[in-house]
């Protein structure tokens, strides 16, 4: 009885040592297994200078994934597993973002990323699809829906970018001081970001937060270039609304600190054809904070357009 104690004891010591001491493969180990969950496999391409890492699953009609600003392809896995089973997904990381190339002699501009974009499609041989978006993947989607109004099935704008908000959000006065709120400024800055993004973080186990840290200081200067990159063009979305031809989903977290919810109005008022979800006690990321009613409400908008 000793013995099997004393093994049992070596074991935990061992795990709980391993846990610790290689916390990224630990991460590394769960996010696989949501990826897989959702029916997900890990691909990548080459479409001209850059590798794109995108993941992909399920069968029938395709909806293209497009993250935020300083996120990657695995804000989407929880929201994706309610649709593997009757829908094609692709979730890239845009250029510049997550496991895809960061050249730093490329430009991270809306019109350029819109046109890595369609030719990642092409590449991977996509045809009509919904594109849904979060953030700065919100306004991508629309963009795009405007340049390529005939591969789009419908545009979804989860707190998307593109526009001008009525009202100021947190971020955006901090920003107008100088400060980049949305990137961690060191080790300690982490819980600093959850609360930005979320209205009640997710709890965050020490390999994914030792991750998320690092990953976060490594790109940080990649993660300026993109935002000097993509400024100038920042509410370019506004102007080209009426342009969309394909009916569009505005869904938005009523507390969200990053892109104020006074943007909705602004793509009420510039769409043709619209819905719009509010999403309460929620923050700047639906799909990652409340997965099941947020993709309730994609799947019926989809559902009800007939494709």
């Amino acid at each position: 009885m000793k013995k099997i104690f004393a093994a049992l004891l070596i074991i935990v010591i061992v795990a709980i040592g391993f846990f610790f001491a290689f916390p990224e493969k630990i991460a590394g180990y769960f996010i696989d297994y949501e990826r897989g969950k959702a029916g997900l496999v890990k691909k990548e391409i080459k479409i001209d200078d850059h590798k794109i890492v995108y993941l992909e699953g399920g069968r029938g009609t395709t909806i293209l994934m497009l993250h935020g600003y300083s996120a990657n392809k695995d804000n989407w896995p929880r929201f994706a597993a309610f649709f593997t089973n009757n829908y094609h997904v692709v979730i890239p990381d845009l250029p510049g973002h997550g496991e895809s190339s960061q050249l730093m002699n490329a430009s991270y501009d809306a019109a350029s990323q819109i046109e890595r974009l369609h030719k990642f499609r092409q590449a991977v041989k996509i045809n009509k699809f919904h594109i849904v978006g979060n953030s700065m993947g919100g306004w991508f989607a629309g963009a795009y829906a405007v340049r390529y109004p005939d591969d789009v099935l419908s545009v979804g704008l989860f707190d998307a970018a593109g526009v001008q908000s009525l009202e100021k959000s947190e971020v955006v006065k901090l920003m107008e001081k100088g400060e980049s709120p949305l990137l961690l400024k060191d080790s300690n800055d982490f819980d600093r970001l959850m609360k930005l993004v979320f209205v009640n973080p997710p709890r965050t186990p020490y390999p994914f937060k030792k991750m998320f840290i690092k990953q976060g200081l490594a790109n940080r200067p990649f993660n300026e270039k993109i935002a000097k990159d993509m400024a100038p063009g920042f509410t370019s979305l506004e102007s080209d609304l009426p342009k969309i031809e394909a009916p569009a989903l505005i869904l938005w977290g009523d507390q969200d600190k990053i892109l104020d919810i006074s943007s909705v109005p602004v793509f009420e008022k510039g769409l043709k054809n619209y819905k719009t979800v509010i999403i309460k006690d929620c923050g700047h990321a639906p799909m990652l904070e409340k997965p099941k009613e947020t993709s309730d409400a994609y799947l019926s908008f989809i559902r009800g357009i007939g494709k």
